[in-house]
């Protein structure tokens, strides 16, 4: 089997930026001549054995981040994007898209904000009577999707509030129990907390420090609230500095942000990195025990197992989703090659829709992505009742999975016969990308290939993909 050849320039780049070297600098410590350093900043060469031993022995970095998801989640996303009928010419190559990605990162960002941007002026245009007079009537991505695609390209772990919670759980764990430590970190810093009947999960009064939270939610969201808050009272700087280097575009991007983080850290918290990924691997990935042994949801392990990207100790690369039970995808986290959809639902074919028709049960799916990757796919239905009779109940159903090769290492894939191809069934990411011709349930056509409409013939679809 052929080796797969790397091509890291813009890793190489940006270390030797880091760094402060320059290419000479950075080429003796490499032990390499000049133009080959700039060969492969370029991308002209791969990068070699020697100097892959060198980065590591030399600047102690971890190798496999020069392999890391950017490049795979901006083809996918320039893909869906150059999908859209306001490109009337033919698409680029996939290969020319690799190229852009791998060597024009930055460009290719902003080739996506464009996008984004051009179709909210397209949106509002729509509905011109209601965003005339609007002071929010701007360019640019919604403060939603900014803070999303921060967490997408970040890979889901912000490394300096990941070791943050690890530290607080750490010295929390000592004195007792977590809920009772951070109880008593909220009382250090002046916080009276009681619990009520009252529907919302949470409420604080800066004025009063008084935090209230529902006796009615689960005793792993009253945790996670309890750790949420401690996190904005006392890790102000740390959430701040993160907010500045991310340079959201307005200030309600931020303020969304700044929740975002704070959750983050209440979910590390909840199950510290080193602690949970060794637990993980003990117990194959069994999201039942490590909840029970966690005080956690499925929902918030299937998320953490998401995050367990720490340099140097990652965990097995995994995609996590959340989808209503319209299709409409409200979480979406992926440290693997498989990308969803910026715009629209997931793949009707996928087992996370059918998990609500089965609720209680794990379904398990071996499936294949168009691009030829096979993957293991977990799902399960959510059930979040609002604790009365008159409450809302709130219904969705999660998406774990991973690549097959690390099938093994997953207790639910026991049994599964992930050597056979004919047991993997076909998904894909968005219908209008997808390149499968003979699907039967697509819901629109492919924009990047043409139809051939036969009056005298119907099969399954009104009209035939070429």
């Amino acid at each position: 089997m052929a080796v797969q050849k790397l091509y890291a320039g813009v890793k190489l780049r940006e270390l030797r930026t880091r760094l402060g070297l320059t290419q000479k600098g950075f080429a003796d410590r490499l032990s390499v001549s000049l133009p080959y350093l700039n060969q492969m900043e370029n991308n002209n060469r791969p990068v070699s054995t020697g100097v892959v031993l060198a980065l590591a022995q030399e600047f102690g970095f971890d190798v496999t981040q020069l392999q890391s998801g950017d490049e795979a989640r901006l083809v996918g996303d320039m893909r869906e994007a150059l999908a859209d009928p306001v490109f009337t010419g033919p698409a680029p190559a996939l290969a020319d898209l690799r190229l852009a990605a791998a060597n024009a990162p930055t460009l290719a960002r902003a080739f996506l904000d464009l996008h984004t941007a051009y179709r909210q002026t397209h949106e509002r245009l729509a509905s011109l009577d209601e965003a005339l007079g609007r002071d929010d009537s701007r360019l640019g991505p919604s403060p939603w999707d900014e803070v999303r695609d921060f967490f997408h390209y970040c890979d889901n772990y912000i490394d300096p509030i990941d070791r943050a919670a690890e530290r607080f759980a750490g010295e929390a764990r000592r004195t007792g129990p977590l809920r009772e430590a951070t109880l008593a970190a909220l009382r250090d810093k002046g916080v009276t907390v009681t619990f009520s009947d009252a529907t919302d999960l949470r409420h604080y009064d800066p004025a009063t420090r008084h935090l209230a939270l529902s006796r009615r939610a689960p005793a792993s969201t009253q945790v996670f609230n309890l750790l949420m808050q401690l996190a904005l009272l006392t890790q102000a700087p740390l959430l701040q500095a993160t907010l500045d280097l991310a340079r959201f575009q307005s200030a309600e991007a931020r303020s969304i942000a700044q929740v975002g983080l704070a959750n983050y850290f209440a979910g590390a918290a909840l199950m510290p990195y080193a602690t949970f990924l060794e637990a993980a691997q003990a117990n194959r990935h069994d999201l039942e025990r490590l909840a029970d042994q966690f005080g956690a949801s499925l929902e918030q392990v299937a998320h953490r197992l998401s995050t367990l990207q720490r340099p140097g100790a990652k965990g097995i690369p995994f995609f996590f989703v959340r989808v209503d039970p319209a299709g409409t995808i409200t979480k979406r986290h992926s440290a693997t090659t498989l990308q969803f959809a910026r715009y629209g639902g997931a793949c009707p074919l996928w087992n996370v829709h059918r998990a609500f028709e089965t609720p209680g049960r794990w379904l398990r799916q071996l499936a294949e992505t168009p691009d030829g990757v096979r993957y293991f796919c977990l799902a399960r239905d959510v059930t979040k009742p609002g604790g009365a009779f008159n409450a809302p109940v709130r219904r969705y159903a999660i998406g774990l999975g991973c690549e097959v090769r690390h099938a093994p290492a997953l207790i639910y894939a026991d049994h599964m016969d992930v050597q056979s191809g004919e047991a993997f069934e076909p998904i894909g990411i968005s219908c209008r990308i997808c390149d499968r011709r003979d699907c039967h349930q697509r819901s629109v056509p492919p924009l990047e290939r043409r139809l051939r409409i036969d009056p005298d013939h119907r099969g399954v679809l009104p009209y035939q993909v070429e």
